[in-house]
């Protein structure tokens, strides 16, 4: 069976952390996802700041808005992840957000995608009873030393699952979870910060960790297909709906990333 044809019965929520810069891009994805993919859609849930801009979109497009504050017993505030050139103290936290998503969702699955991709073929996260990982074949060292830093093994599988959208099964989440708060002796989110290296860029990616976990504990369950993802450094708005959908029949997903925010001028000493 081809991915177009015929829809999974396995209905799913959506998770899509936001905040304000995304506003652009975010009313593409969330059609994207009500158009592609291919299970019947619960809710889905935008977790954000509290935005008046985030919350009139929610009411628009019939998504349920979520405080990003309620979601974790911590903070942005509370992380402290930059350098004199780059600060990754929120993208550290949208990543925390999303391993929590199982405290929000009501159905057993959720997808959590990024709030800058939009995808425009269609998908199925659940076929012959296994799950469907998008994949890409390089990742950062990082993310492996930590990973098995956090669960005390190595990871095992050939391809990244680092991608710009995943579905959780919030079974096998609440056991990564429990297993890192029970090796550690303390929640699990601290013991990401405790072992994060914050001399590094890119220290953690809860796809990276959640993958391999699942490659690991269950094996045989899982499919892997290529992510085929295209990125643009230019505006949505520059391309438009003809050329997207010209680009589906090579790419399942475009990405248009604002990423200014994680750099910054290193500020002189007073």
């Amino acid at each position: 069976m081809s991915e177009a044809s015929g829809s999974a019965r396995t209905p799913i929520d959506v998770l899509i952390p936001a905040i304000d810069k995304d506003l652009e891009t975010l009313p593409f994805v969330i059609d994207g996802i009500r158009r592609h993919v291919k299970h019947p859609i619960g809710s889905i849930y935008i977790v954000s700041p509290d935005s008046p801009r985030i919350k009139k979109l929610c009411k628009v497009k019939k998504c349920k808005f979520v405080h990003e504050n309620s979601v974790l017993p911590l903070t942005k505030k509370d992380i402290r992840y930059r350098s004199n050139r780059w600060d990754r103290s929120g993208w550290l936290y949208q990543q925390l957000l999303k391993l929590n998503g199982d405290k929000i969702c009501g159905n057993r699955y959720f997808l959590v995608t990024d709030a800058d991709t939009v995808l425009i073929r269609p998908h199925r996260f659940l076929e012959n009873g296994k799950q469907v990982f998008f994949t890409r074949n390089w990742s950062h060292q990082e993310y492996f030393r930590i990973h098995a830093k956090l669960l005390g093994q190595k990871a095992t599988s050939r391809p990244s699952y680092v991608n710009h959208y995943m579905l959780y099964d919030k079974v096998k989440l609440s056991r990564l979870k429990k297993a890192i708060t029970a090796r550690h002796k303390m929640p699990w989110y601290r013991a990401i910060l405790k072992n994060l290296n914050t001399t590094k860029q890119f220290g953690f990616s809860e796809f990276e960790t959640y993958g391999n976990f699942v490659h690991a504990r269950y094996p045989g369950t899982s499919l892997l297909k290529p992510s085929r993802n295209k990125e643009f450094k230019k505006s949505i708005r520059f391309v438009p709906h003809s050329e997207r959908e010209k680009w589906a029949g090579k790419f399942r997903s475009l990405s248009f990333h604002k990423r200014g925010g994680y750099y910054f001028k290193a500020k002189k000493a007073k």
